[in-house]
C-alpha cells in the first residue's frame, strides 16, 4: 500500500536563486561591466553566402542587455575595404558614433555564444588595450594561434606567439579580424592613416594583411592588443571542417 507523503508547511522562497548569495551575484555584475555602457556595432564583412554553422552562432552570439548591438554586413568586398568603408560609416552616422565598441566577426568564425560579453569584461579591467580578440588558429595541419608578434621583444615583428593554457590574457603586436573587440575611440586619432585597412600587394609596398597593415601603423602610435585565451573561436575551411 502506498503511502500518503508527510505534509510539509507550505512556506515559499521569495528571495529567489540570485538574491540568496547576493555578495557573488553583484560581485558577477560588476565584473561583468554591464552595468555600463556598453553599446557595440557589430561588422560581418562576407561572400554573398556564408555557412548555416557561422551564421548560427552569430545568431547565438549574446549581447549586454538593454544595450545597441546593431550589425553591419559588408556583403561581396575586398576586406581591407570592407573595413576602411564600415568605420567611416560608423564614424559619421548618429546612432552609430556614440557606440562605446565596435566588434568585427568575419565569415568563417564562430565565436562562442558568450564571447562578446567575455571581451567586454577584459575591456573594462584593462583600459590600456585599444582591442582585445578571441582565440583562433589558422587553418590547416601545423595552423598556429593568431596571436601576432612579440611585444617584449625590441625589433617590431608578427611572429605567432602561443596562447595561455590557463585562459588568460596575451598581450601582442597584432591579431587577426575574426573575432575583434575594439574602442571606437581608437578609430578617431586622426594621426591613422587613410585607409587604415589595407591589402598590401605591390613592389612598392611589399605583401601583407590589411589586418597586420593595420597594426604596424597602430602599434607605432602607441595602440596596444591581446587575446583572451579563455574565448574559443573555431575557423572553419569551406568544406565545413572546423580548424
Amino acid at each position: 500500500m502506498t503511502q500518503t507523503p508527510p505534509p510539509t508547511v507550505g512556506l515559499v522562497d521569495t528571495s529567489g536563486f540570485h538574491n540568496a548569495q547576493l555578495e557573488a551575484s553583484t560581485l558577477r555584475i560588476m565584473e561583468g561591466a554591464s552595468w555600463k555602457r556598453q553599446n557595440t556595432v557589430i561588422l560581418l564583412p562576407a561572400a554573398n553566402k556564408v555557412l548555416t554553422k557561422c551564421a548560427m552562432a552569430w545568431m547565438h552570439l549574446m549581447t549586454p542587455p538593454n544595450q545597441r548591438a546593431p550589425k553591419i554586413a559588408m556583403l561581396g568586398m575586398e576586406v581591407g575595404d570592407a573595413y576602411t568603408q564600415a568605420i567611416d560609416f560608423i564614424l559619421r552616422t548618429p546612432g552609430l558614433n556614440d557606440c562605446e565598441f565596435v566588434l568585427t566577426i568575419e565569415h568563417d568564425n564562430l565565436p562562442p555564444p558568450d564571447g562578446l560579453l567575455k571581451l567586454l569584461a577584459q575591456m573594462d579591467k584593462h583600459p590600456e588595450f585599444a582591442c582585445i580578440g578571441g582565440l583562433y588558429w589558422t587553418k590547416g595541419h601545423g595552423g598556429v594561434p593568431q596571436i601576432w608578434g612579440d611585444p617584449k621583444d625590441p625589433v617590431p615583428n608578427f611572429r605567432p606567439q602561443p596562447p595561455d593554457p590557463s585562459g588568460g590574457l596575451v598581450e601582442c603586436c597584432g591579431t587577426g579580424m575574426g573575432f575583434n573587440l575594439w574602442r571606437t575611440d581608437t578609430f578617431r586619432d586622426v594621426r591613422l592613416p587613410k585607409p587604415l585597412f589595407k591589402t598590401k600587394a605591390s613592389m612598392a609596398e611589399g605583401v601583407g594583411t590589411q589586418d597586420l597593415a593595420a597594426w604596424s601603423e597602430l602599434r607605432n602610435l602607441g595602440y596596444r592588443c591581446a587575446i583572451d585565451c579563455s574565448v574559443l573561436v573555431g575557423h572553419v575551411a569551406e568544406d565545413g571542417f572546423v580548424w
